[in-house]
């Protein structure tokens, strides 16, 4: 008898999940409420889709391995390049030392890659999609101890809703999973949350410069905001000779969607360059906001009862503050995990979401602490984030004076390098010494 794996949601995380079931099961199942096969636009389900996205550099390896060849049909598909280190980051206003990393940047819009791993994954021979259909709910055992498939809702007129019986039930419906109601309906604990209020909001439009030159073969620009500088933004070379500009504000502060607004706003940014860039560059798209209130982590590797054949995957266990471009990386990290379970049998979901939590740990202690470091963020400020916070803020300072320094910054948070290499005495040093020059 065939054994059926069925994903719940299809973007980066359900398809990277499906990547790695079609290893371990007969059939896979992707089930997901928009039309997403040959979609390269954004699209409802994903509304951050318009904005600029990061694709970190332990990311794109992922790819590379799941999906051989994948950064060669990244490049032939025309999405542009660079070194992460060699791109122009601003921190508190202060531009740091570019340095080699050796970690490439794949600068696509997220619609577009998106359709690069999606058409892999449809390539599957064992790989379906169900698109337009609403996912009701997991249908549970009549014991209420595993999940034996979920119902589903065609979203076209008249459609019949249907029963996808399977083996493992994966939820990656994203930030919006309903997985703790699904859980408290059937007689479980709902996870604790970890939630973090940054009101974050991105601003984002698609420019063709007047003249690429103007760049001087640079892919992004990026004033990344800081409580010393708040108003930020990404500004990307993107596929097809395009630009994207994302204009990151917080704590409510968002950027007006009309074209005058959004204008006054650029200039407003700690550093002209972007403004100056984009002198008679030719506007291919109206300003889109997108509002992201909080970040949250569902703690579900805390629940003492859990039922079988189920797991939480991607942003539906933990949702990052955007501007730190974590969450289609952590995916990514996630699929690994999730191989590595499957090869030894049924995945238990108290050890696979143990072993993710693992996973979420670092970019999590990024993300959280990132944010607290903004006064007004409501939350528990330890020692550690304390620590954390400081110790970046001279660090950042030191990478504006030494190379050495943004190399091992952008490799650490690129997340390749572990977090330990920031600590090092060397290091330290170098630290120290670069943020008293700096002042």
């Amino acid at each position: 008898m065939s054994e059926v794996a069925l994903v719940l949601g299809g973007s980066i995380a359900g398809l990277l999940a499906a990547r790695v079931l079609s290893e371990a099961y007969d059939e896979v199942v992707i089930a997901d409420r928009d039309k997403v096969l040959g979609v390269t636009t954004p699209r409802r389900g994903v509304p951050q889709g318009h904005h600029v996205h990061g694709l970190l550099a332990r990311g794109q390896q992922v790819l590379d391995e799941l999906f051989p060849g994948f950064t060669g049909d990244a490049l032939a598909a025309g999405v542009p390049t660079g070194d992460l280190g060699e791109l122009r980051w601003y921190f508190n206003g202060r531009l740091l030392q570019p340095a080699a990393t050796g970690l490439m940047c794949l600068s696509a819009a997220r619609p577009v890659l998106e359709a690069l791993v999606r058409e892999r994954v449809a390539a599957l021979p064992n790989v379906r999609f169900l698109e337009e259909h609403d996912i009701v709910a997991p249908v549970f055992s009549a014991d209420d101890t595993r999940v034996n498939g979920a119902l589903l809702r065609p979203r076209t007129t008249g459609g019949a809703e249907l029963v996808v019986t399977a083996d493992l039930v994966i939820d990656a419906t994203g930030r919006g999973s309903r997985s703790p109601v699904w859980l408290g309906e059937h007689g479980y604990q709902r996870p604790d949350e970890d939630r973090i209020r940054i009101d974050l909001s991105y601003t984002s439009r698609h420019y063709r410069l007047a003249d690429e030159s103007i760049l001087d073969g640079q892919l992004s620009i990026n004033p990344v905001s800081s409580p010393s500088h708040p108003r930020g933004a990404f500004f990307s070379r993107i596929e097809n000779g395009r630009c994207a500009l994302s204009l990151t504000g917080v704590l409510g502060d968002a950027a007006p969607t009309d074209p005058a607004g959004y204008e006054m706003w650029i200039k407003s940014l700690p550093v002209p360059d972007i403004h100056e860039v984009l002198q008679g560059a030719e506007a291919l798209t109206d300003p889109v906001q997108f509002r992201y209130p909080n970040s949250v982590r569902r703690r579900y590797e805390r629940l003492r009862r859990f039922p079988q054949r189920y797991l939480v995957i991607g942003d539906a266990a933990c949702s990052f503050n955007p501007v730190y471009g974590q969450g289609m990386t952590v995916a990514a990290l996630e699929a690994l995990t999730l191989r590595d379970h499957l090869r030894r049998g049924t995945p238990d979901p108290t050890s696979f979401h143990r072993d993710t939590a693992a996973v979420v740990d670092t970019p999590w202690d990024v993300s959280a602490g990132g944010d607290l470091s903004y006064p007004q963020v409501p939350g528990r400020r330890t020692a550690k984030v304390k620590m954390m916070n400081a110790y970046l803020a001279k660090l950042q300072a030191a990478a504006t004076r030494d190379a050495r320094v943004t190399r091992t910054f952008m490799r650490v948070f690129g997340l390749v390098d572990p977090p330990q290499d920031l600590m090092r005495p060397a290091m330290v040093a170098r630290v120290l010494r670069g943020a008293r020059q700096a002042g």
